[in-house]
């Protein structure tokens, strides 16, 4: 009972906040629902969604596409969903189910290829974290995304955190004076250990199709709430040690990582593992005037210069746009909110691919990478 348990928070964990309704309703006539579609099948957050969609009245799920015959009968099983909206292919669902949306829950190594596809149809898409495989992808992506002006999404759990919120107001603040350093932790026992489906475990422990293990599963969370403090600044180096503590496990890619990225007067640590006794995603930011430790979705720690010991205190809870992908998808979508250097949106998400791309050449080549500008 108590793994099962852990496997449902897991799977439930990359879709928290994940309310669809509306999000995608560009010039959509009022009080019908929207079209999305599901693309791929082989990433376990899809079951979070699936769980949720009963319950979104503004939702019409209109197609599902994945190759995986037995995999879509057992989904259609387990969410009593009718068999015609399962497609093998994309293309036959977009011209037989006329989508405005799609969600990509395929492995990470398909995003580039889904995305360019969305983008000629001019459909814009949401993923699960990160963005993909690699800086170039990345930037392909992000030329895919300008040409046909669609709207390329990163969905990450920790987005919708308001202790991550509440510790980016106490540095805009200047609670915390200058920045100087950051330290992000992610992860959980492992994959494996915790009982992901063996689709989902079969492309994280691919290094072709998930990067290299716990260096982009969780390595990327901390990528992306640094990228958000600094204001889309790409780090100066990006040095990385990785390693493999369960090769009769894990024996392609790595389960253990640690990313240090060095900026001008800054540094972060990013430690993203599938070896912690237990899952956390949590966060310690330092300033030369105090700090700012973040505990769970909505706790903090707070201590500043003079001050004899540090508070605790619940974060102020997320206020619309920014409250979950609900209204903030919403917002993008009609315009009112231009995703510009937010945790989910696409510029913030390239600099999270350079910093992983250079994180994955370190950890290989045993040296520092240092980092130009990216290109515009």
């Amino acid at each position: 009972m108590r793994l099962a348990f852990r496997v449902l928070v897991y799977l439930l964990s990359g879709v928290a906040g994940l309310g669809f309704s509306r999000a995608f309703a560009q010039n959509q006539p009022n009080g019908e629902p929207i079209r999305v579609a599901i693309v791929g099948l082989e990433h376990g957050h899809v079951a979070g969604f699936l769980k949720q969609f009963p319950n979104q009245r503004d939702v019409q799920l209109v197609g599902i596409v994945d190759e995986d015959t037995a995999l879509s009968h057992r989904y259609a099983q387990q969410f009593h969903l009718d068999p015609s909206l399962f497609y093998a292919q994309l293309d036959a669902m977009i011209a037989a189910r006329h989508p405005q949306a799609l969600l990509v829950y395929t492995s990470i190594g398909k995003h580039r290829q889904v995305i360019e596809a969305a983008a000629q149809r001019g459909l814009s898409v949401m993923v699960e974290k990160p963005l993909t495989m690699s800086l170039d992808d990345a930037l392909a992506i992000r030329r895919a995304a300008r040409e046909h002006h669609i709207q390329v999404l990163v969905n990450y759990e920790t987005t919708w955190y308001a202790s991550n919120r509440a510790a980016y107001d106490e540095v805009a603040k200047g609670t915390l004076g200058d920045l100087r350093r950051i330290v992000v932790h992610d992860g959980h026992e492992g994959p494996k250990e915790i009982g992901v489906p063996p689709e989902f475990l079969k492309w994280l422990e691919d290094p072709e199709q998930n990067g290299d293990g716990a260096l982009y599963d969780f390595g990327c969370y901390g990528a992306d709430l640094v990228t958000w403090l600094m204001h889309g600044e790409s780090p100066l180096s990006v040095t990385a040690v990785t390693q493999t503590d369960k090769p009769q496990i894990y024996p392609r890619v790595a389960d253990e990582s640690t990313i240090i990225l060095r900026y001008p007067k800054a540094q972060a640590v990013l430690m993203g593992s599938w070896n912690w006794p237990f899952a956390r995603k949590d966060m310690e930011v330092y300033g030369a005037t105090g700090y700012v430790i973040t505990v769970g979705p909505d706790q903090l720690r707070i201590r500043a210069k003079g001050q004899g010991q540090e508070s605790e205190n619940t974060a102020p809870p997320l206020t619309p746009p920014n409250d979950g992908s609900l209204h903030y998808l919403t917002a993008v979508l009609d315009g009112t909110l231009k995703p510009d250097g937010d945790l989910t949106s696409l510029e913030t998400n390239v600099v999270v691919m350079q910093i992983l791309d250079a994180a994955r050449q370190s950890a290989r080549e045993g040296r520092t990478i240092k980092l130009g500008p990216l290109p515009k």
